[in-house]
């Protein structure tokens, strides 16, 4: 189930949309244009690094390469907790409703990703 191409064009848009929230969120964090720019530009890049990076090996859903390996649980959390930032940030950017909808969305992925989350926790 997790596998569906629909499932990972899904859960890639919600990686790409907590990337865009957070350099939202960074842009809005200081008033000096310059750290304006590098800000929205650090911030998304280190959560692609850090969801790129830390990997389950034989991970089906991904390349299968896992240049830092990590254990199921550790990866599941890290997912969570870049997604959840992404929530965090599209809600303080006074985007209410779309931050619930995007939670919403991110719960009905995992829920269905159901057969991911059991191998990771197994990992």
């Amino acid at each position: 189930m997790s596998l569906h191409p629909v499932n990972l064009i899904v859960r890639f848009m919600l990686e790409i949309l907590a990337l865009v929230f957070s350099g939202m969120w960074a842009w809005k964090l200081s008033d000096h244009i310059i750290f304006k720019y590098i800000l929205s530009i650090v911030v998304p890049i280190v959560m692609a690094v850090i969801w790129g990076v830390f990997n389950v090996p034989d991970d089906p859903s991904r390349s299968g390469s896992a240049p830092v390996i990590t254990k199921g649980i550790i990866r599941l959390l890290l997912e969570l907790s870049i997604l959840g930032f992404g929530v965090w940030c599209a809600y303080m950017l006074s985007y209410k409703n779309v931050s619930l909808v995007f939670m919403i969305t991110i719960f009905i992925h995992y829920a269905i990703s159901y057969d991911r989350i059991i191998w990771l926790w197994n990992r």
